[in-house]
C-alpha cells in the first residue's frame, strides 16, 4: 500500500497551452525583427540628421561667400566710377575693375548654387529623418499593441525614408 497519494501538477497541460499560444502569435520571431528593423530605423534616421545637419551647415557657408562676392562686387562697381569721375582718361582702368566684377559676379553665382543644392540635400534628407522617427514610433505601437500590420506600415515608412536618404545623397 502507498503510504502517500502522489500529486500531479498539470503542468504538461500548461505547457503545451504556453506553446500553442507562442505559435499562434508567432511571438519570438516576430518581435526579434520589430526589434531589428526597429535598430535600423534608428541607425539611419542618425545618419541622415547628421548628413542634413552637414548640409543646412554648407548651405548657410556657401551663401555667406555668395554675400560677400557681391559686396566684393559692389566695391569694384564703386571704385570704376570713382575712377572714371577722377579721370576721363581712365577707361583702361575701369576696364580692368569691369572685367574683376565679371569674375566676381561669376564667383558669387556659383557660390549661391552651390548653396541652393545643399538646402535642397537637407530638406531631402531631413524629410528621410522624419520618416524614420514615424516609422519607429509606428513600431513601438505595432510592439503594444501585437499587431503586425501596423509593423508593416512602419517597414514602409521606413522603405520611403530609405528613398529620401538616398536622393538627398546624390
Amino acid at each position: 500500500k502507498k503510504l502517500w497519494k502522489e500529486i500531479e501538477v498539470p503542468t504538461e497541460h500548461l505547457h503545451e497551452t504556453i506553446k500553442e499560444k507562442a505559435e499562434a502569435l508567432g511571438e519570438g520571431n516576430w518581435l526579434m525583427g520589430v526589434a531589428i528593423s526597429t535598430a535600423l530605423m534608428a541607425v539611419f534616421a542618425a545618419l541622415g540628421s547628421l548628413f542634413a545637419g552637414h548640409h543646412s551647415n554648407e548651405a548657410l557657408i556657401e551663401q555667406i561667400h555668395a554675400s560677400d562676392q557681391w559686396a566684393y562686387y559692389q566695391a569694384k562697381g564703386i571704385k570704376a566710377e570713382i575712377a572714371a569721375l577722377k579721370n576721363e582718361n581712365a577707361t583702361s582702368t575701369v576696364e580692368t575693375y569691369k572685367k574683376e566684377q565679371e569674375a566676381i559676379k561669376k564667383e558669387a553665382k556659383e557660390a549661391e548654387e552651390a548653396s541652393k543644392s545643399h538646402l535642397v540635400k537637407h530638406q531631402t534628407i531631413a524629410k528621410s529623418v522624419t520618416l524614420f522617427q514615424i516609422a519607429i514610433a509606428i513600431a513601438a505601437i505595432a510592439v503594444l499593441t501585437r499587431k503586425k500590420v501596423l509593423w508593416y506600415v512602419s517597414i514602409l515608412n521606413s522603405i520611403i525614408g530609405l528613398l529620401f536618404f538616398i536622393l538627398g545623397m546624390l
